[in-house]
């Protein structure tokens, strides 16, 4: 791939830079989400809730696991809190999801999305860095990432916890950016849920979709985002991609 400079583009109104279209020579990165693009664990994470709220013996309105794919864990339990009132178990049940979460993966494993490894092994061919930005608490990340061999085929991995703000705030596409030290702009993120696009997109990335649970909203359709139905499409896109 070429290195040629990032387009410049203008800010719209809403403080958002316009994101050229996707070309060969206008990416040098592929910034990749975890949870859902990589690794097949959100319906995992749905059914945790429910064993915890079960095993608390409370209610859990599991339409708001879904409000809560993309996002961090302090922001899930903002929502969480948001949702119910005291005396309602909230920091019973945040730990007891942990717990869950855990014993459902100790007992099915991790399973990569399918076109994850040749998706990477075509950008190591051709030596465009990459690193994650998951919502997930690094230290949680690594774990995933070591157990599934992926860990060392990343240039840098963003927590979480480790930016002021979860997505839909650009804050951790901005640091994983920095920390394999591309610009922004030509950076491709791939992302499965609607606040990692934002996040994305608002950093000033080009943004590809891979819906996991839930196809994108139309508002988020109306955005400059490539919507593509697995990595093995993403594959092919890029690969097509004249140099």
């Amino acid at each position: 791939m070429s290195a040629a400079g990032p387009p410049q583009g203008a800010r719209p109104p809403g403080g958002r830079r316009r994101v050229a279209p996707l070309r060969g020579d206008s990416f040098r990165a592929v910034v990749f989400d975890m949870d859902g693009l990589m690794l097949d664990t959100e319906p995992l994470a749905a059914r945790a809730w429910g064993e915890a709220a079960a095993a608390l013996g409370v209610d859990f309105d599991m339409t708001l696991a879904q409000a809560m794919i993309g996002r961090n864990f302090a922001d899930c339990a903002t929502m969480l809190r948001a949702r119910y009132a005291a005396p309602y178990p909230f920091d019973a049940l945040l730990g007891s999801w942990h717990t869950a979460y855990d014993a459902i993966v100790a007992r099915e494993g991790l399973v990569l999305k399918p076109g994850l490894r040749e998706l990477l092994e075509w950008l190591e061919a051709h030596a465009i860095p990459r690193a994650v930005a998951t919502s997930t608490r690094r230290d949680r990340a690594r774990i995933k990432l070591e157990h599934t061999g992926l860990l060392p085929r990343f240039q840098g991995l963003v927590g979480g916890e480790e930016v002021a703000r979860g997505k839909p705030a650009p804050d951790i596409y901005l640091e994983a950016a920095r920390r394999i030290g591309i610009d922004v702009a030509t950076c491709v993120a791939l992302e499965d849920s609607e606040p990692g696009i934002r996040a994305a997109l608002a950093a000033g990335m080009t943004a590809i979709m891979v819906p996991d649970l839930h196809p994108p909203s139309p508002e988020l359709e109306a955005l400059d985002v490539e919507v593509l139905p697995s990595l093995r499409e993403v594959l092919r896109r890029l690969a097509a991609l004249p140099a």
